[in-house]
């Protein structure tokens, strides 16, 4: 007996040049932009980003490091006082402190496939909700501010905008740094916490072949 097997449909997005002219269209992967909403998932996966974005310097003393109370402050028998035998005991004022923080990391981590799974249903979501923009290239002429706005005032960008590029564009990463609502970031720094921190999606042509190299099932 054969096996049925079922078709996933095709996925085709338009692609743009920087002037919002459209220059032809492009086949998105069906293993990551078919992918569904996985709301837990991705609330997991942006938990382990901002633990390990955590310094976790919190720091306190203990009886060992705190300075002074080498002396007994009185004598064992005969005061009618409870018994002491320092004055940076963790019942006094000013003394140690008992199972306080100390500096940790708090990083940790989770499944390759779990951050791929992810990272593909954030893809698929900023398509659903077409806020997803493929352009063939980013050109600048030069290290200007202006020329990247004129780029997403041309792209119709106005609000938050993460840009992915396939590898280093210094003319890009440099022209784009001064632009709080505007992050660049190179495929290998593709990541959940920032697809959900800006609200439109830019992807160059060549990077979205390298997305597919990495985050395909």
């Amino acid at each position: 007996m054969s096996e049925e097997t079922h078709a996933t449909p095709e996925l085709r997005a338009p692609v743009f040049s920087q002037g919002r002219a459209e220059v032809g269209t492009v086949e998105l992967p069906a293993a990551i932009f078919a992918e569904p909403l996985r709301r837990g998932l991705l609330a997991d996966v942006v938990r382990m980003q901002t633990a390990s974005r955590r310094a976790g310097t919190a720091s306190t003393k203990t009886r060992g490091e705190v300075r002074g109370g080498g002396k007994k402050p009185w004598k064992q028998k005969g005061t009618g006082r409870a018994r002491a035998g320092s004055i940076r005991s963790p019942l006094w004022p000013g003394g140690a402190t008992i199972f306080g923080p100390r500096p940790r990391s708090y990083a940790y981590g989770m499944p390759k496939q779990a951050r791929r799974t992810a990272l593909r249903s954030m893809l698929a979501q900023k398509l659903r909700e077409q806020r997803l923009t493929i352009v063939d290239r980013i050109e600048l002429p030069e290290i200007k501010t202006r020329h990247f706005l004129g780029v997403l005032r041309a792209l119709g960008v106005s609000d938050s905008v993460l840009v992915v590029i396939d590898d280093a564009n210094p003319r890009v990463e440099l022209a784009s740094r001064n632009l709080p609502n505007v992050k660049v970031l190179r495929v290998a720094g593709l990541n959940v916490y920032d697809l959900l921190r800006y609200h439109h999606l830019i992807l160059t042509q060549a990077a979205l072949t390298a997305i597919a190299q990495r985050v395909a099932a």
